[in-house]
């Protein structure tokens, strides 16, 4: 796994990466009441806003970790966005994101030097 200074967290699989937020960040922002996610197919490009969350405490962007296009969408989060809340490094998942270039990866955090930035 990988980290955003953002709080989200990163999964490599081959050429595709999957991306949710930390437990921290899910815990910064209380309880989730809302996910707007992006459309499958669309193109999207670094820092680009790609994901709303909407809790009881505020609005967050989730912007995109890399270059690529979305494959595949977290449906369940329309109707359920408290699984971000309950596991948000597993079911609360957002989107996958198909990437050309995935060098810039190694420019994100590891597991420890995330832990080390979040205390």
């Amino acid at each position: 796994m990988k980290y955003t200074e953002e709080h989200e967290w990163l999964i490599v699989e081959e050429d595709v990466v999957t991306v949710g937020i930390t437990a921290h960040a899910a815990e910064q922002l209380g309880d989730i009441v809302f996910v707007e996610l992006p459309e499958i197919g669309s193109d999207v490009a670094k820092d680009d806003e790609i994901v709303v969350i909407e809790s009881v405490k505020a609005a967050s962007d989730i912007l995109a970790p890399l270059d690529g296009e979305v494959v595949e969408v977290n449906e369940a989060l329309a109707d359920e966005p408290g699984k971000v809340n309950e596991d948000p490094t597993g079911a609360g998942w957002f989107f996958k994101l198909k990437v050309s270039d995935m060098s810039p990866i190694d420019d994100y955090m590891d597991e420890a030097t995330y832990n080390a930035f979040i205390a």
